[in-house]
């Protein structure tokens, strides 16, 4: 990977004190590639008679380098100076830059939030500040790493970027304190407790990346731009393999049809099938009933969604429809081909969920699906049943490709569900194997398991030079 060749030119980094703000950017950037923009700005502040005060704008290290040789833009907070207040008008200029040279922004957020000195000055520069992150989304990726306290207004950064990585020890993302919290509930938390790297990790999906130290945060950054285009004009750059795009996977029929004690696990599917058997995967630790990531096929970027058996059989909830939604979008923005495997029995059912949305969150994902225009290819892996299948990117959400294996199960629900809602033992048989499926236009064609890889690269190659166009709007009304 680029991020090991990289740091292999680099002293190494000391576990026991943090990078500062421009070491860490020297560590993130291509070797001796940093330029930093803006070293001398100042800043006005006002005391407390209002009179101007010009201070050092150092709280906030901009510039651009280059990771792999590709232009990056990036700025990073610096606690050492005002604890890393953030001098919004620094940073607002490198993401014009990086519009106008159509270029990653990546950020790093250690920073103790709003000084009060600032007042509404800050409050403005906040406003467009966030305002520059929404333009620039959907044209340049916009990548985040927390690296310690990013509170407040703050927080709205990286929840405006496209990927976001926290360090396990250290990182903190929340609006309201644990001083505010406890004054008004009389609750104590710690601010680990309250928003730390676990708790966005898993529970909110607020980050999409644990790391472990700040080593490997930036070896991550370095590692997604890397699969990823510059902006949403090119496609990502073609990555090295060796990899015979002929290849047989015939490990995935055993996978599938002798998963052992507990159920297959989706993971080793996509490695049989992927360049190198290697793929990133994004929020690993959240919503895992649905894995995202993105791997190569023939040396080409593409994004995959799948249902994961091992977590709750696979089925759909809440909380990664959300996932799948904003995952498909981010690559839909950036013409990343969507590779669907797909072995959903349904929804997760219960009162909790449908109180929490999962119907709203579910149309999400739909709507998500149906709006993307990129190459789209589904593998029905083992069951498609009711509405469920309709989401995971059916021919009816225009997919450009639909297959499945011989043993696949497609229906509007299991055959001892259909037994059960017919209420008799000798209602007569549905037809919902995937022959069948194939004969009415569902699927375009059963494949072989040990054909996957195979197809899917064939496939990608056919729909290269797709167009396809939403009607001309002002943008639709996704069920957010």
């Amino acid at each position: 990977m680029v991020s090991e060749q990289h740091h292999k030119q680099q002293e190494p980094l000391g576990q026991e004190s943090q990078l500062q703000a421009r070491k860490r950017l020297i560590h993130l950037l291509d070797e001796n590639s940093f330029f930093e923009i803006d070293q001398l700005r100042h800043e006005p502040r006002y005391d407390d008679c209002d009179a101007p005060q010009a201070i050092s704008a150092t709280s906030v290290v901009t510039g651009y380098g280059t990771i792999g040789g590709r232009l990056i833009y990036v700025f990073s907070q610096n606690p050492e100076v005002a604890g890393g207040v953030v001098a919004a008008a620094k940073i607002s200029k490198i993401i014009d830059m990086a519009l106008k040279m159509g270029a990653p922004v990546i950020g790093l957020y250690d920073s103790a939030g709003i000084s009060l000195q600032d007042g509404v000055d800050a409050l403005a520069g906040y406003g467009d500040l966030f305002m520059k992150q929404v333009a620039a989304s959907g044209v340049v990726p916009q990548l985040s790493a927390i690296l310690g306290p990013c509170i407040g207004g703050g927080a709205f950064g990286p929840a405006l970027s496209d990927f976001v990585c926290m360090v396990e020890t250290g990182a903190c993302m929340y609006l309201t304190g644990p001083e505010v919290i406890q004054a008004a509930s009389g609750i104590e938390l710690s601010p680990a407790e309250l928003g730390g790297a676990a708790i966005h990790s898993e529970i909110t999906g607020g980050s999409h990346f644990l790391c472990r130290d700040e080593e490997h945060c930036l070896a991550q950054l370095r590692e997604l731009v890397g699969l990823l285009p510059l902006n949403n004009l090119e496609d990502p750059p073609p990555g090295p393999s060796t990899d015979d795009p002929y290849r047989k996977t015939e490990e995935i029929t055993l996978l599938i049809e002798n998963p052992g004690d507990s159920d297959y696990d989706i993971r080793e599917l996509i490695r049989a099938v992927v360049d190198d058997h290697y793929w990133l995967e994004v929020s690993q630790s959240f919503a895992g009933n649905l894995v995202t990531g993105l791997a190569r096929l023939n040396g080409r970027t593409v994004a995959i969604i799948a249902n994961q058996p091992q977590e709750m059989a696979g089925v759909l909830d809440v909380d990664a429809a959300r996932k799948g939604a904003r995952f498909v979008r981010f690559c839909n923005a950036f013409n990343l081909p969507l590779i669907v495997f797909e072995d959903v029995p349904g929804f997760l059912p219960g009162c909790q969920q449908e109180h929490g949305g999962i119907v709203r969150a579910t149309a999400q994902l739909l709507y998500a699906m149906a709006e993307a225009t990129v190459p789209k290819l589904t593998v029905i892996v083992r069951r498609a049943y009711g509405g469920a299948c309709c989401i995971m990117n059916p021919k009816s959400l225009r997919a450009d490709l639909v297959v499945a294996y011989p043993g696949a199960d497609i229906g509007l629900t299991s055959p001892a569900g259909t037994t059960t809602i017919l209420n008799s033992k000798d209602a007569p048989p549905l037809q919902t194997s995937a022959r069948h499926a194939a004969t009415t236009g569902y699927l375009d064609a059963v494949i072989d398991p040990a054909d996957t890889r195979r197809v899917l690269i064939g496939a990608l190659a056919m729909a290269s030079n797709k167009r396809d166009l939403n009607p001309p709007r002002k943008h639709g009304n996704i069920p957010l």
